[in-house]
């Protein structure tokens, strides 16, 4: 497991570092204006019809992080019970790491998606490591505990994560 989030940490700190409030201005003719909007905050946000369709957003970004966007649409259980130490609670109002990644999911299946993420190291590695953690067998709780360790010093207050139970 060790290696595993060694690696993992490798590749996001290759080409991320921490988050920025820049958005990504460029227009994409492929992208549907009716499905793409800006929040308060920059963020830029796309709606696809699932999980599965992942936003045009990340067609120019790394495989890694497309990688770690698709994983977490698929986690969303894990996630929500993850705080992000990046300040995007205050800045845009995230109330997990989930958020960091899909704003919101329809009950129609479509998905809100959010582009913070791939401006945010922290978000991208709080992710990937709570998502190895728990592919190893880790609980909830002890994911939890280790992102809470990991970043109580030096980083932005958590995003308000109720704790999860047992």
């Amino acid at each position: 497991m060790k290696k595993k989030l060694i690696i993992g940490t490798f590749i996001l700190s290759y080409f991320l570092t921490g988050c920025s409030a820049s958005k990504n201005q460029e227009s994409s003719s492929s992208m549907k204006e009716e499905h793409i909007h800006y929040a308060e905050n920059g963020d830029l946000r796309e709606t696809t019809k699932s999980a599965d369709d992942l936003p045009q957003f990340l067609k120019d970004k790394p495989e890694e992080m497309v990688k770690i966007y698709a994983a977490a649409a698929k986690h969303r259980d894990l996630l929500e019970k993850i705080p992000c130490y990046c300040g995007c609670a205050d800045s845009g109002g995230h109330r997990d790491n989930y958020d960091c990644f899909v704003h919101d999911n329809k009950e129609n299946g479509e998905v809100v998606w959010d582009d913070h993420g791939t401006r945010c190291g922290v978000c991208l590695e709080t992710a990937t490591q709570s998502i190895l953690q728990f592919k190893d067998g880790k609980s909830i709780k002890e994911i939890r505990e280790y992102i809470d360790s990991k970043y109580k010093e030096g980083f932005a207050k958590p995003t308000p994560t109720p704790m999860p139970k047992g």
